[in-house]
């Protein structure tokens, strides 16, 4: 039996003829997609690529973005020594442990093997003797570099004939690599073969090697530099054989450059000119031969402190040029670049509708953790918003931007001293041409924020001179921006504290007409469903007119995006069993959610078990349209809240995004200190969408005051 207990897991096979073709990038992006849509998705390998005792690094990394809890031992099928020790019977290892795993699935992506062994042509036939074994259509990537897309569709024909002969299926045809300007032709020539076809460009970033790639690789040493920025890539490598000035001529963007450790100029060139304006940032310098600067030389470059990574490696300059240009970059679990470009080559030259509807895979009623999270990106990119972001010296928020950048969520504006800034994302390879950068204590903005502000606070006391002071901090300007509609969200937290956010918000934006309570829901994503806690984070012991509206909130909130609202009053009591002043709070609470808001389902008092538990809700409160099915739980108060949400999320594994605010007049979220950069990414989504909603809320009012409606 499958994961949804009715039909067998289906499968798709991800396979190539040949290395580098960037097939581990596509089964990402597909596996990305799959989990998305597809309910419980799992990965298998059926050839393990990792020698003895190491970790296949391309199954682990799938493996992150799975949506089933499957060990990493139990996702290999074989090695290659238990091939080629005996291949018939290692189909049949292979077979069996796939089902095991699909047992535990509704859909699986099994990635073929890598050409890691000696190549030969006999490989692909094999893997697709193994598709034809599990029942999974083959995904065919074949690489397109240097190849004319005539040679494209000969090299098809070919293969697709093997495969057939080994009774697989093709279900389509991916051409990785290709020429940027004729994805077009690509595309026609698979499609004439008779195969579904699909195009995706050279991204040099996918297959460029981090700078702690090439230390491995050169057996080098950090001489000097910011170890952070290790993991950049190397795009392009030079050997500084020449004079300065000719060297600074060739400079690009995230390249890497040998010069011989005894090449002072060089080395002085380098380090000044990646820290000068107007040219590239280097991903590194790597300094050969063995030897070591002259110490007036090493203490001057100590002195200046750089950012730049320095490695120190023994071989001689030919070597040293051979190994970096023959290492290649790996997609590997923490390849944060690498994975986000090429999600976004899928996202965009790869749709998933037609691949999954020809593919006959499931859909099954389940919402992931995985689908939650892929559907607000996907939600909040179908209308992008402005969102600012007051703390911009902080490296998360700048990786959070570029990864938002990359995946077109959001226009972004970034607060803080623009040449700092500026300076610190391209040292650590973020793109922030697209980004307006404001630093608050110089902008021209200035004076009218402190007029508005202090026309706002006038009530008050407030004067000009304490207004500009105030609306010059970070947290102030940002707020003031969206007051002004220059922004549509504010995303802040990273750095400031809770109130340092929200008070801002309290003063300037206010709260709706109609919700005098501003509070806070987590989204909780479970296994196979995501719930709406509230309020965890924001009202420490509310009234039960506040209970009301924290209720009455979090259900508009969950069905904005897209959760069902059916609202639990929780209490230690369920039903009229128990007595007290937090119970008789609780009563009151669901009493007036019921008079505000007839039309939403709501019980209470009620205790966990009871809301969430089908079984228990059936013995305590059999008749209850909300018992066993809750999907909005509302906390009496927020000591009990905040303990419930950390609890359910470390001893559950759930994915708790938020907290997301409430109640406000325009979308103001709050980030916790110890955020990560998906978190930062999350709630940037969730603000964009509430921009969306507050937007198109807005037309329809305007559209009954005209009457139009």
């Amino acid at each position: 039996m499958t994961g949804n207990g009715t039909e067998s897991a289906r499968g798709i096979y991800i396979a190539s003829a040949e290395g580098d073709t960037g097939k581990s990038a596509v089964a990402l992006g597909v596996l990305v997609q799959l989990a998305a849509t597809g309910g419980r998705v799992g990965v298998f390998r059926p050839i393990s690529r990792a020698a003895a005792g190491e970790r296949d690094y391309i199954l682990d990394l799938l493996i992150e973005y799975t949506s089933v809890d499957v060990p990493y031992e139990d996702c290999i099928g074989v090695t290659y020594d238990d091939v080629h020790a005996d291949a018939d019977g290692s189909i049949a290892e292979i077979v069996s442990r796939y089902h095991a795993v699909a047992e535990h699935c509704d859909n699986v992506l099994i990635l073929g093997s890598d050409y890691t062994d000696v190549a030969s042509p006999s490989e692909l036939s094999y893997n697709a003797r193994i598709a034809a074994n599990l029942a999974a259509p083959l995904l065919l990537v074949v690489k397109a570099l240097g190849r004319p897309p005539a040679e494209i569709k000969s090299l098809v024909e070919m293969l697709t004939a093997d495969i057939a002969q080994a009774h697989a299926a093709v279900a389509g045809v991916v051409a990785n690599r290709c020429d940027p300007h004729r994805l077009a032709e690509y595309t026609a020539a698979i499609g004439d073969t008779g195969c579904r076809a699909w195009a995706l460009p050279e991204e040099p970033l996918l297959f460029a090697p981090t700078m702690a790639e090439l230390a491995t690789a050169l057996d080098a040493t950090v001489y000097s530099g910011d170890v952070d920025l290790l993991d950049r890539e190397a795009i392009d490598v030079m050997v500084g054989g020449m004079t300065v000035e000719h060297i600074l001529e060739r400079l690009n963007e995230s390249m890497a450059v040998i010069a011989p450790a005894d090449r002072s100029d060089v080395l002085l060139a380098l380090v000044n000119a990646n820290a000068a304006q107007g040219f590239p940032r280097l991903a590194g310098i790597i300094l050969n031969g063995g030897l070591k600067p002259h110490p007036m030389i090493d203490a001057l470059v100590r002195g200046l402190r750089p950012t730049l990574p320095i490695l120190q490696c023994d071989y001689g300059t030919y070597e040293t040029a051979r190994i970096c240009s023959t290492t290649r970059g790996r997609i590997a679990a923490g390849s944060v670049r690498k994975i986000d470009a090429a999600l976004a080559l899928m996202e965009r030259y790869m749709t998933s509708d037609g691949m999954f509807a020809e593919l006959k895979l499931h859909s099954p009623e389940v919402m992931t953790p995985q689908m939650f999270e892929y559907q607000l990106l996907a939600q909040a990119k179908s209308d992008r918003q402005h969102i600012v972001l007051p703390e911009g010296g902080d490296d998360r928020i700048l990786r959070a931007a570029g990864r938002l950048l990359r995946r077109d969520v959001a226009q972004l504006t970034l607060l803080g001293q623009e040449d700092a800034v500026r300076r610190r994302a391209e040292e650590l390879g973020i793109d922030l041409s697209q980004v307006q950068i404001l630093d608050p204590q110089t902008s021209d903005l200035l004076d009218q924020f402190a007029e508005t502000y202090a026309e706002l606070r006038k009530h008050k006391g407030m004067t000009l001179e304490r207004a500009h002071e105030m609306v010059s901090d970070e947290s102030y300007f940002g707020t003031m921006m969206l007051h002004a509609g220059m922004v549509d969200g504010m995303v802040s937290g990273a750095v400031h504290t809770t109130a340092q956010t929200i008070r801002p918000a309290f003063e300037i934006i206010k709260t709706q007409p109609d919700v005098s309570t501003v509070s806070s829901v987590f989204f909780m994503c479970l296994s196979d469903k995501v719930l709406t806690y509230g309020d965890c984070a924001v009202v420490p012991d509310p009234t039960f007119e506040q209970l009301a509206d924290i209720a009455i909130s979090s259900a508009s909130t969950a069905a904005a995006f897209g959760i069902e609202p059916r609202v639990a009053m929780l209490s230690y009591s369920t039903g009229g069993s128990g007595t007290g002043a937090d119970v008789d709070k609780v009563r009151k609470a669901t009493e007036l959610v019921r008079e505000r808001a007839p039309e939403l389902l709501v019980d209470g008092p009620i205790q966990y078990d009871a809301a969430i538990d089908p079984s228990v809700a059936s013995s305590k409160m059999p008749d209850s349209p909300v018992a066993g099915r809750a999907t909005v739980l509302i906390f009496p108060d927020l000591n009990t809240g905040n303990n419930t949400y950390k609890a359910v999320q470390r001893s559950a594994s759930a994915i708790a995004i938020g907290p997301v605010l409430q109640g406000l007049n325009k979308p103001m979220n709050d980030l916790s200190r110890g955020a990560l950069v998906s978190d930062i990414v999350n709630t940037v989504a969730i603000t964009a969408i509430q921009a969306q909603n507050l937007k198109n809320a807005d037309a329809v009012a305007a559209e009954l005051d005209s009457g139009t409606v």
